[in-house]
């Protein structure tokens, strides 16, 4: 396999995460979830078209079918329009903490959005406040599970539906049965990441089936086949990738972001919070779900 890794452009983010395809206008959107941007990036010269403010700190983002940006902020979700700025709350947790805020989200097929919560640091032995919820299309904000420290990369397996989500502060992926009205249940461990070096960030699945993952303390990214078999493991040029998605006219690159300090990691190097972009990998993934919050369902 013969690759290329690029850095795109001259933007260096904070905490730089959750890179989505915006597969309608071929252009990506990331967020510097700790400087509280969202940037949409022309990949084919690198330049930033748009950054878009948000309070930060945030957590994740997607794009829903109205135009508008759903956003997870600390303690609460948000309906956040490009155009006017105007911010609309959706829903918020109920916990409450300095330490405590949303993470890691992903739209999902049915157009609900699936978000977590980190809750770090803690006192040695403290049960995380917080958990996994689910934003259902008509507004309403149900906990799922409970007990996740750092939550990251969730997404559905195109193989067998089930939710694959981390807790990167016990280096573990888990994997839930989505029943038909959204509920997640039967929760199974996939697999540890301990033995590679870093608890698992932003993921990805492609569509063979393979689960990609940004090591974030490894400086690298792998990927995993269903049976927890590492298939690739590539060295990057920074030292904390944070997060991935497929992207690209052909849905066969892969586009990574990076962290120069998250306020827990810390890197220097000249492309530390840049976003980079793999190709030669010979693998496709998928266009991106959108959420349809705030829309007729």
């Amino acid at each position: 396999m013969t690759i290329n890794i690029e850095s795109l452009g001259s933007v260096r983010a904070q905490l730089g995460e959750c890179p989505i395809w915006d597969v309608g206008n071929r252009q990506l959107c990331f967020m510097d979830c700790r400087g509280g941007y969202i940037y949409r990036l022309d990949p084919a010269t690198g330049q930033i078209i748009q950054a878009y403010r948000v309070p930060a700190p945030a957590g994740s983002f997607a794009l829903n079918v109205d135009g508008r940006f759903l956003v997870a902020l600390k303690e609460e979700m948000v309906l956040f329009d490009p155009v006017s700025g105007e911010i609309e709350c959706i829903a918020r947790i109920d916990d409450t903490h300095s330490n405590l805020r949303l993470n890691d989200g992903e739209a999902m097929p049915d157009g609900s959005f699936v978000v977590g919560t980190m809750h770090v640091p803690r006192e040695e032995g403290q049960y995380p406040l917080g958990g996994l919820y689910r934003l259902a299309p008509d507004g309403s904000f149900e906990q799922q599970d409970k007990g996740f420290g750092v939550t990251n990369g969730p997404c559905v397996s195109p193989l067998n539906g089930r939710l694959y989500v981390s807790d990167s502060s016990v280096q573990t992926i888990y994997s839930y049965e989505i029943t038909p009205l959204g509920k997640l249940t039967d929760q199974r461990i996939f697999i540890n990441t301990g033995k590679y070096g870093s608890g698992p960030d932003g993921c990805c699945f492609d569509r063979l089936g393979g689960l990609w993952m940004a090591l974030v303390r490894e400086g690298a990214i792998a990927r995993f086949e269903a049976d927890g078999t590492l298939t690739h493991k590539i060295k990057m040029p920074v030292s904390h990738p944070s997060s991935l998605c497929f992207g690209g006219d052909n849905l066969d690159e892969l586009f990574v972001t990076s962290i120069s300090d998250s306020g827990r990691l810390r890197a220097d190097g000249p492309f530390d919070g840049a976003v980079l972009r793999i190709r030669g990998i010979g693998i496709q993934g998928f266009a991106p779900a959108k959420t349809r919050i705030g829309m007729s369902v």
